[in-house]
């Protein structure tokens, strides 16, 4: 399955919401002395960025978050296909003629996305940027011809993507010029790590880093108990279908609702099926997992949206990267 734009419009996963009082701040006991939250939310990544750091000193922290929300900037300078002087951009423009180079970041995120794609019954090809483009979800009102989107269809795009060592960074190559890369399945989870380990490397212990909805929780909450994050509901928006307790885990929401146009009578989403090249049809509205790093939620989220539950599964077990299923709605 196709990812969707990692900077343009709202994420498919802005649903995934924090818990009520997360973000509050808040007096601990004297044992363990006075602590507060601070919290900032930035735009990046055609989203909001929340990051919300535990800690007693308030200066400190604001430059912890500055760091993480500098390295969220990087991955989306570095990966976002809509800039043509990004990695992305200038791979999309030309590698079916020559190998471009690329950073290792970059690299490293192309690799892991490849990886998921070729598990038997992933759903995420993320060398299927041109039907991404063609659809266009956001500024689409009627779906494109079918003999455009055919040309696309069972192609597995992800095969013509082939990257090479070189130096301190790498090349990508495509085999023909309908092979372009879409890392918005996979790269806000990267970004939310690297986030994550600049928090660390300023010794933040216990903080949460949400970027539209691909959400690590490191550590605790201020009063030393997990963080609470609740899954708004398909269905009802403005209710949520369940909470979850998390410490050192990161979680990602796939949903089919959140980018979408109707016409006669259909509603046609942005998670494209890569057999069809096409928004695919959906045993179910979302798909929540839980995984030790947010690359490997968010790249899982993608590869099983749609899926029955079983099917779901079968796919995490294949991948061997220790991705949860927690539910689906």
């Amino acid at each position: 399955m196709s990812g969707h734009g990692q900077d343009r419009g709202p994420s498919r996963r802005d649903f995934l919401v924090l818990g009520a009082g997360i973000f509050t701040v808040s007096t601990i006991g004297l044992t363990r002395g006075r602590q507060q939250v601070v919290r900032r939310t930035v735009p990046v990544m055609g989203t909001l960025a929340e990051i919300a750091v535990v800690s007693r000193d308030e200066r400190a922290a604001h430059a912890a978050i500055s760091a993480a929300t500098e390295e969220l900037h990087l991955v989306h300078r570095l990966m976002s296909r809509f800039d043509p002087a990004s990695d992305i951009g200038r791979c999309n423009a030309g590698a079916w003629l020559q190998p471009v180079a690329v950073s290792a970041a970059t690299a490293t995120v192309v690799g892991e996305a490849l990886y998921w794609a070729s598990v038997p019954g992933s759903r995420f090809d993320p060398g299927l940027g041109r039907a991404t483009a063609l659809w266009d979800i956001p500024h689409r009102t009627a779906p494109p011809a079918a003999a455009e989107i055919g040309r696309l269809a069972r192609r597995e795009h992800h095969r013509g993507v082939r990257i090479a060592s070189r130096g301190d960074g790498a090349t990508i190559m495509f085999a023909d010029a309908d092979v372009a890369l879409d890392l918005g399945g996979i790269a806000k989870g990267y970004g939310v790590d690297r986030a994550v380990a600049a928090l660390r490397e300023w010794g933040v212990m216990n903080a949460l880093v949400n970027v539209g909805g691909d959400l690590y929780a490191m550590g605790t909450s201020e009063g030393g108990d997990p963080w609470r994050v609740g899954i708004r509901s398909p269905d009802q928006p403005g209710r949520l279908s369940g909470t979850l307790a998390l410490e050192d885990r990161a979680v990602a929401t796939s949903g089919d609702y959140e980018q979408f146009f109707e016409h006669d009578g259909r509603r046609y989403h942005h998670l494209l099926d890569p057999a069809t090249a096409a928004p695919g049809a959906t045993a179910s509205h979302s798909v929540t997992v839980a995984a030790a790093s947010c690359m490997a939620a968010d790249a899982a989220a993608t590869a099983i949206f749609g899926l029955p539950p079983g099917a779901a599964a079968q796919v995490l077990a294949r991948a061997g990267r220790g991705v949860e299923l927690v539910g689906t709605a």
